[in-house]
């Protein structure tokens, strides 16, 4: 079995390293290519879109038709060819054509992948975080060729290839998906699969689960504008281009660290305090990039408070939902939640904050200061929100696995 699981560990690992290979700097990537705002903000709010149609696609035909790892095979062979296609067209429609049909094959597999590695591990509450951690390794991992691939004021020749790698990447698992185990689709109708998502939604009705819907509603636009807007600001403050997606990724470092002591600060401060924390290190983290952009070690170092916006609010949120709603409507929460963070933050984080950067652009230049007091203000904001209004019906969690959500 320890075979098995270090095959799904690897296919964690080259899964999220797709994804990794362009986030970072795909958005200054289309500012070289000289897309607009508009432009920008809809190539951004492909994962959403995705999101949205990836609940049915493949919740209700992929996972019915098609054996798991056949099923991710397909989505990157194609989702690779797109990919590498994405990487030689520098005109909007044929970039944005392109990048969705990656993006509609690919977050499909998000979940497929979770599927699958929970479907053959023996022991899936113990295991999991462990695989799961596979694709934090591959966010940072992939971060380092790009040393090399890429000039210290990188153009647009150079910076292309964020998608050759990520096709290349994506073709390695599309191979390595065919020698995973054999996962056959699942033969349950699930009939009670609306019903559930309607019970899930009604629970918007109950204050508690209402305050931590907006709030987390708040927090994923915030933790989402971090990647539109973090590649074009470390090169402003000196940094390297062919260095920002390394000093970003020294957030998935302290992530691996913060994961693994969240467990004893929910049980230390409970879930409200440790959320709070969570939003507070966003808020932290956008307070510095304002008001301290004349010291890059200072902006460097600052990046370890991802690990604490991560683990201590999204991770934390997941093991809340599993922890405290009702067994039969949880797997619906959790799409509900997952949804709102992977979908609907992203879109709107991708049509805000390329707006927020041209309304504050003056002769070409960013007023970055300006930029970055508005995440900090809403994160004040939300913080308050949990603060004033979120009253969970426990104080702390008694016992919980790790989350099943990937960053």
């Amino acid at each position: 079995m320890n075979s098995s699981r270090n095959k799904l560990f690897l296919m964690m690992v080259l899964e999220i390293a797709i994804w990794g290979a362009w986030q970072i700097k795909i958005f200054s990537y289309m500012g070289m290519l000289k897309f607009e705002p508009g432009q920008q903000a809809l190539v951004g709010s492909v994962f959403g879109i995705a999101s949205l149609v990836g609940i049915f696609f493949s919740n209700q035909f992929a996972d019915r038709n098609f054996a798991a790892e056949r099923f991710l095979a397909f989505s990157h062979l194609v989702g690779g060819l797109a990919l590498v296609g994405t990487a030689f067209v520098t005109s909007f429609w044929p970039f944005f054509a392109l990048f969705l049909i990656y993006g509609l094959l690919y977050v499909p597999t998000i979940s497929v992948t979770n599927s699958l590695a929970f479907a053959n591990l023996a022991n899936p509450a113990k295991d999991f975080g462990f695989v799961r951690m596979g694709g934090t390794i591959g966010w940072i991992v992939v971060s380092w060729p790009f040393i090399l691939l890429l000039k210290d004021s990188a153009g647009p020749e150079t910076t292309r290839w964020i998608f050759v790698v990520a096709g290349v990447i994506s073709f390695v698992l599309a191979a390595f998906s065919l020698t995973l185990p054999h996962t056959p689709p699942r033969t349950d109708t699930h009939g009670l699969d609306k019903l559930a998502w309607m019970r899930a939604a009604k629970l918007l009705g109950t204050p508690y689960v209402l305050v931590l819907f907006l709030v987390t509603f708040i927090d994923s636009t915030i933790h989402n504008g971090y990647f539109v807007v973090i590649d074009g600001f470390l090169t402003k403050v000196g940094i390297s281009s062919n260095m920002t997606m390394v000093v970003s990724s020294i957030g998935q470092v302290a992530e691996i660290v913060t994961m693994l002591i969240l467990g004893t600060v929910l049980k230390k401060l409970g879930w409200k305090w440790t959320m709070i924390l969570g939003i507070l290190g966003h808020a932290c983290r956008f307070g510095v990039f304002a008001f301290f952009q004349e010291s890059p070690a200072l902006i460097i170092a600052i990046q370890v408070l991802h690990g604490i916006c991560y683990a201590f609010f999204f991770a934390t949120v997941y093991i809340f939902v599993d922890a405290v709603f009702p067994k039969d409507v949880r797997a619906s929460a959790q799409g509900l939640f997952n949804l709102l963070i992977l979908g609907v933050g992203m879109v709107v984080a991708s049509q805000l904050f390329p707006r927020l950067s041209a309304a504050y652009t003056v002769d070409g230049v960013v007023d970055y200061h300006r930029l970055f007091l508005v995440p900090t203000g809403m994160a004040l904001a939300a913080m308050a929100a949990l603060f004033l209004f979120f009253k969970p019906p426990t104080e702390r969690p008694e016992d919980f696995g790790p989350p099943t959500t990937p960053h």
